[in-house]
């Protein structure tokens, strides 16, 4: 097996697309629209490329095909390609790889290393003001900040392996990020953040202390929400997520993060329209700086509260306020399906 990153001269040569979905190929991804042999699939593309490698019909699967590309750079991504190219051997990290995979594309915390190495190959989501993007080991192996995706394969394929084995050797590249959340896990813990679940709506309110992130606090506008802490205690299908900041609340609403994918064992999670909850909510808001507005801009993001700048904002509405407006809503659309 070889790997290529995908580019327009692929296009027409026998290949397999794993993780990404790329045209004229034999798909192995979770990635919406994919064509994925049924007796393979699975939530991750690492754990697909896991059962692929495993299968008795591996050959019969793959076409024969040696050539194994992806179209972008992400764990799940390097990990799918990592286990296509190694083969049986890397049945016996399957524990190591599926909860990383699920780290990187799912926010999901299964254990600490798995964060740690997902950290490492592609970056936290914990964004901040200094965040400079892009893979820290791959930065780090090659010396410069400004890298394409295909050279960062090249990079980290070699060091998958030990970035699974001997997490720790990487210390200064996750250190920052895993402190962050870390510290938003701990905010949680110590009941400064909370979620609250209804039931019936499957609506989960989560607020964030203004701390979360560290004495500077948590900055709407400049940080990402802590997806890992959230998506560690938050269990709905879709969540509301608040903070006080100067002037009233921030606001966000998000589906469970795993949700963009294609999964088999986690449960598929159905778009809502938010329309009539944000025509109610504005009608509501006192302040006229503001609009609630749709948001598609991030995998799973559904609507924020923005400023004339368009960016997150002070919205006057209480949480328990939205959260039961957003809750009847939901709960209505709930049993007009039933009915029907």
């Amino acid at each position: 097996m070889r790997f290529e990153f995908y580019h327009p001269g692929l296009d027409n040569v026998p290949k397999l697309s794993v993780d990404g979905t790329v045209s004229h190929s034999i798909h192995f991804s979770h990635w919406q629209g994919n064509e994925t042999p049924p007796e393979v699939k699975a939530d991750t593309s690492t754990e697909i490329a896991l059962n692929l490698v495993g299968s008795p019909n591996r050959e019969a699967l793959t076409g024969g095909i040696d050539l194994v590309t992806n179209n972008h750079f992400d764990t799940d991504g390097v990990l799918s390609v990592w286990t296509v190219l190694t083969g049986e051997r890397a049945l016996e990290l399957r524990d190591q790889l599926i909860p990383a995979a699920e780290a990187g594309d799912f926010s999901e915390f299964t254990n600490d290393a798995a964060v740690r190495a997902s950290i490492v190959i592609q970056g936290s989501d914990q964004a901040s003001s200094n965040d400079e993007g892009g893979s820290p080991l791959a930065r780090h192996l090659a010396k410069e900040d400004d890298l394409n995706d295909a050279r960062a394969y090249e990079l980290v394929l070699p060091e998958v392996e030990r970035v699974l084995t001997q997490t720790n050797d990487y210390e200064p590249l996750w250190r920052a990020a895993w402190e962050q959340i870390a510290a938003a896990i701990e905010s949680f813990e110590r009941g400064r953040s909370t979620v609250r679940e209804f039931n019936e709506s499957r609506l989960s309110l989560v607020t964030l202390a203004p701390e979360v992130f560290s004495a500077s606090g948590f900055n709407p506008t400049r940080h990402a929400a802590p997806y890992t802490a959230i998506s560690h205690y938050a269990h709905g299908e879709i969540y509301l997520i608040t903070t006080p900041i100067a002037g009233g609340w921030a606001y966000r609403i998000d589906y469970p993060y795993y949700s963009w994918a294609e999964t088999i064992v986690r449960p598929k999670i159905a778009r809502r329209d938010l329309t009539p909850l944000l025509r109610r909510l504005n009608e509501l808001e006192a302040n006229a700086k503001g609009r609630w507005k749709l948001d598609s801009s991030e995998m799973t993001s559904a609507a924020k509260f923005l400023n004339e700048a368009g960016v997150c904002g002070a919205s006057a509405i209480e949480p328990d306020a939205v959260a039961g407006i957003l809750g009847a809503v939901l709960s209505a659309k709930e049993a007009a399906g039933a009915r029907r």
